[in-house]
Order: C-alpha cells, then sequence, then structure tokens
C-alpha cells in the first residue's frame, strides 16, 4: 500500500476511506503544517523528504511543480468528486498498478456522466 499526504484541500473522508483501504494516509494538519497555508512547493518536498506521495485536488500548480522538479515521491492529481468513497476506490485502483509513485503525476478524474 502507499504512503501519501493530503494537502489542506484533500477531502477527509476519501482519506479516512484510502486508510480503510489500507494506504497510509496522513494530512497536512496532522503533521503539523495545515494551520499555515503551507505553499505547494513546501507540500512537495515535505512529502518527498518523508517518501509520500502528494494526495490533491490542486493539479495545476502540482503539475506544473512536477513539470519543474521531477525528483519527488509521487503526485496524485485528482478532480473533484463529491462522492467520496468513489473518489478514494478511484485513486486506490490508480495507484495500485503502478510499480512505484515516485517521479510520477498520477491522474485520478472524475468520470464523465
Amino acid at each position: 500500500m502507499a504512503r501519501l499526504l493530503a494537502d489542506e484541500n484533500f477531502p477527509f473522508p476519501a482519506v479516512e476511506r484510502l486508510r480503510a483501504l489500507g494506504h497510509i494516509v496522513t494530512t497536512l494538519q496532522e503533521a503539523g503544517l495545515g494551520d499555515r497555508s503551507t505553499p505547494d512547493p513546501e507540500v512537495l518536498r515535505f512529502a518527498t523528504t518523508n517518501h509520500m506521495a502528494v494526495l490533491t485536488m490542486n493539479r495545476r500548480h502540482f503539475i506544473n511543480l512536477h513539470a519543474a522538479s521531477p525528483d519527488h515521491a509521487g503526485v496524485i492529481a485528482c478532480t473533484f468528486d463529491p462522492d467520496f468513497n468513489r473518489l478514494a476506490e478511484r485513486i486506490h485502483s490508480a495507484i495500485a498498478v503502478e510499480a512505484s509513485l515516485e517521479r510520477q503525476v498520477v491522474r485520478v478524474n472524475r468520470p464523465s456522466r
């Protein structure tokens, strides 16, 4: 299972479901970085230092960070889905097929209607 860091905008119910699926998920708040509007580059550095991929809805910023410096523990860039269990299941499925998340951006998109 994956080690993940959920940024401050990532929905907590999805975090809980990912934990139930066996992933080790730490929120930015639990890491002590959530109450100070931590800049995205610092979030990515913290995650990389702690061998965690970042879970984020802030797709554009983290994809740009990846392009500028791809040496990280992974980015999982998601589109918003109000069905948090479905979001977590899609994330779980997307990362289960990856041997490693290092240096990768995994895009998890909400299905079209």
